[in-house]
């Protein structure tokens, strides 16, 4: 083993869009230190497989602030020197503090995103007082990151409007997600009815988008959440947040609590990702459909039978 109290995982699913920090498995090895993990338990490790645990940020439960963190990627274990190298292998080490429970209820391939997508909707969701019965939440983009944020939306009692560009996933979210209502941003009449009607609003958009219409769509002293990361710098006129006291912040993942809480929330309500599972020798295949935004709604690579069907 790597480090102490540590254990391995068999990976048998990780999520694939550019990234390496959504792995979900079974435990096939734990050390001797390890208390609450046993073999064979369904298990997850998300963005964070370490931090410097005492700083205010990881004292209170929120190591995804901390300056020090270790990504499961592409970052320096202060432990050993070694690369963080992610799930695009057959087995993981992990400290037992950075690893969720699966619940018994959901499937591993469909859980597999939330340990990123799931996260970083429901911590906002949590924090910003969106998660009371019978509020509207607006949700920007039906992506990854979106039809996550519908389904604990509706999981929370909540009303759920989507707004997007693309007025073909109206059925879609209608239908299948069950979102309540839908709006398509470009359509001046629909944002008109729909002004000052929204609690909050997460928007999960990437590419760059005008802010002002959305603000707009916010009840006096509502919140819009950023969890989505455009290249470009946003523009937001101080009049759009200051007429009706808004409030426009950001949020990214959540703390090794909050995700085991999300994930338990999502084993209670049957919260599930939508995917398409996929071989690793599909890979090139999906980065040229991911190029097309061909997917509904993220790719999933079951790395185990990859392995032996090439054995």
């Amino acid at each position: 083993m790597a480090y102490g109290i540590a254990y391995e995982i068999e990976v048998w699913y990780i999520r694939f869009f550019r990234k390496r920090h959504e792995i979900v498995g079974e435990i096939i090895e734990v050390g001797s230190n390890v208390k609450n993990f046993k073999l064979g338990d369904k298990v997850g490790v998300g963005f964070l497989v370490e931090s410097c645990r005492s700083c205010p940020s990881c004292t209170t439960g929120f190591e995804n602030y901390c300056p020090g963190m270790i990504m499961t990627y592409n970052s320096v274990h202060p432990k050993d020197g070694t690369m963080t190298y992610g799930g695009y292998s057959d087995m993981i080490v992990v400290d037992q503090d950075f690893v969720v429970h699966i619940p018994e209820s959901l499937p591993l391939d469909k859980a597999a995103p939330l340990l990123c997508a799931g996260i970083t909707v429901y911590a906002p969701m949590k924090y910003h007082g969106l998660n009371t019965p019978g509020k509207h939440l607006g949700v920007v983009g039906l992506g990854g990151l979106g039809h996550v944020a519908v389904k604990f939306g509706k999981a929370f009692g909540l009303k759920v409007t989507v707004i997007s560009s693309s007025p073909n996933k109206e059925k879609d979210t209608i239908q299948r997600l069950g979102a309540d209502a839908f709006l398509v941003s470009s359509n001046a009449e629909q944002m008109k009815v729909a002004m000052c009607s929204m609690d909050g609003i997460i928007d999960t958009v990437s590419g760059t988008h005008s802010i002002p219409p959305l603000l707009a769509l916010l009840k006096p002293n509502g919140k819009m959440i950023l969890v989505g990361a455009p290249e470009k710098p946003l523009e937001v006129p101080a009049f759009s947040l200051i007429f009706g006291g808004k409030t426009l912040v950001g949020s990214p993942i959540g703390g090794i609590k909050d995700t085991q809480e999300m994930i338990d929330f999502a084993g209670k309500h049957n919260v599930t990702a939508d995917i398409e599972l996929i071989s690793a020798d599909y890979v090139n295949k999906a980065m040229e459909r991911l190029a097309k935004a061909d997917v509904k709604y993220r790719f999933v690579i079951d790395i185990a039978k990859t392995l032996k069907s090439d054995i």
